[in-house]
């Protein structure tokens, strides 16, 4: 219970490698506020955490990708909570498509969450984590930003520009005791990637060395350990959960 006592927001925490971050940090003693588009899910997901790690829970409906919604979760999660001691960016859609189909609406859609989403939560949590010189801010990032994707532009885009913003935002708060590190998940089966076509997913498959699919709680555990005073010393990087896809 190393978290004890700490309160962490995870956006798109109710389901997938959200939900299953949420759950560890939990398992760790955090308090976990899920900041949620989807607040029916989000309330049940919380409900459901506190009750099996007896931690206190919040779910926030948040549009990431609007400053002003942010500004506003932000605002009820300090003053039902007081103190964020931990910011893990995990909201993210795909709209996958070729460049030449793909519309200005769906490219922007992807930025704007993935992307400036990561901007919007940080910058509105920046404050508060250098007034208490002390936060833990983690970003899942992909390892689609670290290769591209052939029919992600959009989402390799704004993955690799999470993982550039990571470092940079690593130097700006580091002498605040404030580390920002980014995680990125290789092939891991959730709701943003079960429409993927069958020979993707074999494609993916055939270049991971462990020779399987990850699992939501894999990449869980590698936050959890960023979010950590375990990880006090390391900031600014970028760690690939990925069975091996990603050996250079």
């Amino acid at each position: 219970m190393e978290m004890q006592g700490q309160n962490a927001v995870v956006t798109g925490g109710s389901r997938g490698i959200g939900r299953a971050i949420s759950e560890e940090l939990a398992a760790c003693g955090a308090n976990i506020i899920i900041a949620d588009i989807q607040k029916d899910i989000a309330d049940i997901t919380a409900k459901e955490i506190a009750d099996s790690y007896g931690i206190k829970t919040a779910a926030i409906k948040v549009d990431v990708s609007d400053p002003t919604s942010v500004k506003e979760m932000v605002s009820t999660a300090i003053k039902e909570f007081e103190h964020i001691h931990i910011l893990v960016n995990n909201a993210g859609v795909t709209r996958d498509n070729l460049i030449m189909r793909m519309s200005d609406e769906d490219w922007d859609l992807v930025l704007n969450v993935n992307l400036k989403g990561a901007f919007n939560c940080s910058k509105a949590f920046i404050r508060p984590m250098m007034k208490q010189k002390y936060g833990r801010i983690v970003n899942i990032s992909s390892v689609s930003g670290l290769a591209g994707q052939a029919g992600q532009t959009n989402y390799s885009a704004s993955k690799a520009g999470m993982i550039g913003f990571t470092k940079a935002l690593a130097r700006e708060v580091a002498s605040r005791k404030i580390t920002v590190n980014a995680v990125a998940p290789g092939f891991i089966p959730t709701a943003l990637t079960v429409d993927l076509p069958d020979e993707l997913k074999e494609w993916a498959l055939n270049l991971t060395p462990v020779g399987r699919m990850g699992k939501p709680e894999e990449v869980a555990y590698a936050v959890a350990f960023l979010a950590s005073e375990k990880a006090a010393y390391i900031t600014g990087q970028v760690l690939s959960v990925d069975g091996g896809m990603m050996m250079m």
